[in-house]
C-alpha cells in the first residue's frame, strides 16, 4: 500500500508542471483573498457587503415599528428560497461532477484542438477535482446561510408587538446580525461558485487557470468597490 501511494505521487509529482503549482496555489490564494478584502475593507471605502449590512440593521429596528410584519416575512422567505436554490443547484453540479470523474473520456472531445488530449486521465479527474472543491464549499456555505436565515425569522418572529417592551429592540438587534451572518455565508457559497466555474479553465492549461482568476478576482472586486449600485448605495447611506 506505502509503494502504492509512493507511485501515485510521484506519478503526480511529475505530471505537474511548476506552472500548474502556481496556478492552483495563485486560485486558492485568491479566493481566500477577495474574500478577506470584501469583508474587511477599509472604512474610508466600505465593499457592498458592508453597506449592505448596515442596511440589514436599519432594516431589523423598521421592522421593530411596522403593523404588520408580513412584508418583513416576505422578504426573509425569499432570502431563503435565493439560498435553498443554490444549494440544491450545488448539489446537482456536484453530482454531474462525480459522474464525470467516474467517465472522463468524454472531455477529450470537450478540449479537442486544445493539446491536452494525451494527458492521462489521472490527471483529469485531479483537475476537475479542484471544481468539486469549490463546488463543496459552496454547497456547505448555501446551506449554512438558509439555516441562518432560518434563525433569523425565529427570532424576528419573537420581538413583541411593542416597541416598548425591553427586549424588543435587544431582539431586532439580534436577528439583524444573524442575518448579515446569513448574507455574508451566501455571498461566500457564491464567490465559491465564481472560483469554481473558474477552475475548468486548468482543463485547457494553466495559464488559462491564471489568466481566469485574475478576471475573476476584478469582477469580484469591481462589483463590490466600483460598480454603480454601491455607489448609490454609499451616496444613499452618507444622506442619512
Amino acid at each position: 500500500m506505502t509503494a502504492l501511494w509512493q507511485g501515485m505521487i510521484s506519478f503526480i509529482t511529475s505530471a505537474f508542471s511548476t506552472l500548474d503549482y502556481i496556478a492552483v496555489n495563485l486560485t486558492v490564494l485568491t479566493w481566500l483573498g477577495i474574500g478577506w478584502i470584501i469583508e474587511n475593507p477599509p472604512k474610508s471605502n466600505p465593499s457592498v457587503t458592508k453597506l449592505v449590512a448596515e442596511y440589514r440593521r436599519d432594516w431589523m429596528v423598521t421592522f421593530l415599528h411596522r403593523t404588520p410584519r408580513i412584508f418583513d416575512a416576505q422578504i426573509l422567505n425569499g432570502l431563503r428560497q435565493g439560498t435553498a436554490f443554490l444549494a440544491s443547484t450545488s448539489i446537482l453540479t456536484i453530482g454531474g461532477l462525480f459522474a464525470v470523474l467516474g467517465n472522463p473520456e468524454p472531455l477529450r472531445d470537450v478540449v479537442k484542438g486544445f493539446d491536452v488530449e494525451t494527458a492521462p486521465l489521472l490527471i483529469w479527474q485531479i483537475k476537475l477535482g479542484l471544481v468539486g472543491v469549490f463546488l463543496v464549499m459552496a454547497f456547505l456555505k448555501f446551506v449554512w446561510a438558509n439555516r441562518l436565515f432560518g434563525y433569523c425569522s425565529v427570532i424576528m418572529a419573537s420581538v413583541p408587538n411593542s416597541p416598548d417592551e425591553p427586549h424588543a429592540l435587544p431582539r431586532a438587534k439580534m436577528a439583524g446580525e444573524i442575518n448579515i451572518r446569513a448574507a455574508m455565508n451566501f455571498n461566500r457559497g457564491l464567490r465559491s461558485m465564481y472560483f469554481a466555474l473558474t477552475s475548468i479553465a486548468w482543463l485547457v492549461h494553466p495559464a488559462a487557470l491564471i489568466t481566469a482568476c485574475v478576471l475573476t478576482a476584478w469582477t469580484l472586486y469591481a462589483r463590490e468597490f466600483k460598480s454603480l449600485s454601491r455607489q448609490l448605495m454609499e451616496d444613499r447611506a452618507e444622506a442619512r
